[in-house]
């Protein structure tokens, strides 16, 4: 069996470290599908929960990144609307922007989890502390992480990695305190569906 095969305890270590998530984008973020356009323009889909799990994780202190081989004006725009300023595309080594973001970031392999879907992503799963796929990943990387979604890429894994690692650091709860408490404005403390939504609950 791969590295997936991680105990519950050894899984938790590992998250409670985390300092730095790091998501591939095609795959991971989104289906991997992607619509081009007779423009050449092309169109992706994000799951909008994903993005508010990616909007809390920041505010409670984790810093998420994107890393992908590819560059798309699409994920730029993905990543302003979340407030993601870590972000490294058409890079030409997965392994070697991954350093430079270690580097300057001032952070050990122990505490960076990085979510991958396809063989490009090997390297650097190799080296994080915390490695993870979603469920449709490619086999020889789903064999080959510390933990695998239940959901496929696009379609929520990425929130399933941010709660992994938001429960082992103790933070689940205060994020969940946020809404359940009594509220004192007209909206506060109900669940948001969009990311804006989520801004202003804390304003």
């Amino acid at each position: 069996m791969g590295r997936r095969a991680q105990s519950k305890v050894d899984l938790q270590t590992r998250a409670a470290r985390v300092r730095l998530i790091l998501f591939d984008i095609d795959g991971v973020l989104t289906d991997g599908k992607i619509l081009l356009h007779a423009d050449g323009t092309e169109s992706k889909q994000f799951d909008i929960r994903d993005g508010i799990l990616i909007v809390w994780a920041q505010r409670l202190g984790l810093t998420v990144g994107l890393l992908s081989a590819r560059s798309s004006a699409t994920t730029t725009e993905r990543a302003a609307q979340l407030g993601i300023t870590l972000i490294h595309q058409g890079v030409a080594s997965k392994l070697g922007t991954y350093e430079e973001i270690l580097r300057h970031q001032a952070l050990s392999d122990a505490e960076v989890a990085y979510m991958g879907d396809d063989l490009l992503d090997l390297p650097v799963l190799a080296r994080v502390g915390l490695s993870a796929a979603p469920s449709d990943a490619v086999e020889d990387v789903r064999g080959r992480v510390h933990w695998v979604s239940r959901s496929p890429g696009g379609n929520g894994a990425v929130r399933e990695l941010l709660e992994v690692v938001l429960r082992a650091q103790g933070r689940w709860a205060e994020l969940l305190a946020s809404f359940l408490q009594e509220p004192t404005v007209s909206g506060a403390g109900q669940a948001p569906h969009e990311e804006g939504k989520v801004k202003r609950s804390r304003q």
